[in-house]
């Protein structure tokens, strides 16, 4: 089966070229682009597309590649001998299996998304080399060898903030998911508000790309939070000349927050604006 986008996912021809050439390698797919750009909530609406079920491995600054494997818990086994539970016998009882281990035992394909994998430190990405390579890996304490049933279909989301080593990226498909023009955009805004004015539209996107492109940002404002500041213009009524200008200046859009998330930027942006009313 090809992924062909969906009704929820405007993905443009090289993003689904990339999900079925990654597919097709049988290689994780590993996305980058900014924070907002849709890049996990790619792995959710290709596994709907697919008809595969998704499991999910959210990184963080802890997370260490065992985990997505197994866990002995040894704690919980020594407390039980001390209880005289039947359950000390079997250890099996006391493997707390990983996103990996459920991926490859699973009875049917599933796709599974290692999410945000620069969130961890610079080994983890070394530590799942094997595993992902060769779809197995060995559990000492229950000395088997787990292989996968199926393939999983492995995305891969980073967002840049560490560089991941040149083995791992060897096994990968990679694919950047540039920020969207204003066609595209236009496109994604339709998915999530229907029926929208194409005036209210027109003259949003018009000042959402004024903000964005204002240089000097610490943080440009992402699709994701173009849709939070649409979604308040809608439900608090914003009149249309509000966000239009009158002239090519650019001014402080209303609900600005929504777009700029600090202090630094909001300052730069209100400087410019005051800085152009003194110009004319």
């Amino acid at each position: 089966m090809k992924f062909k986008g969906t009704d929820n996912y405007v993905a443009t021809d090289d993003l689904m070229l990339a999900v079925n050439a990654a597919a097709t390698l049988k290689r994780p797919l590993l996305v980058k682009g900014e924070p907002g750009t849709g890049k996990t909530m790619l792995a959710e609406e290709v596994s709907q597309a697919l008809n595969l079920p998704l499991l999910q491995w959210h990184i963080k600054s802890t997370t260490k590649a065992q985990q997505g494997l197994y866990e002995y818990d040894a704690v919980s086994r020594l407390r039980d001998s001390q209880l005289g539970d039947a359950r000390v016998k079997d250890i099996h009882n006391y493997i707390v299996k990983g996103v990996l281990w459920q991926a490859f035992t699973a009875d049917q394909p599933v796709a599974l998304l290692i999410d945000e994998i620069d969130k961890a430190d610079i080994e983890f990405p070394n530590d799942l080399l094997r595993e992902i390579d060769r779809m197995e890996f060995y559990c000492y304490e229950t000395r088997e060898l787990i292989q996968a049933k199926h393939r999983p279909l492995v995305f891969i989301t980073s967002n840049n903030e560490k560089e991941l080593p040149d083995a791992f990226l060897r096994r990968c498909f990679f694919h950047y998911i540039k920020f969207p023009d204003a066609d595209t955009m236009k496109s994604i805004v339709e998915v999530h508000f229907p029926g929208l004015k194409q005036e209210l539209l027109t003259s949003a996107l018009k000042r959402f790309y004024d903000v964005r492109n204002l240089p000097g940002l610490k943080k440009k404002p992402s699709t994701s939070e173009l849709i939070d500041w649409l979604k308040l213009l809608v439900a608090e009524d914003i009149p249309l000349d509000v966000l239009q200008s009158k002239d090519e200046k650019v001014t402080v859009p209303p609900l600005v927050g929504a777009l700029l998330k600090n202090e630094q930027d909001v300052s730069l942006f209100e400087k410019l604006v005051f800085m152009q009313k003194h110009n004319r």
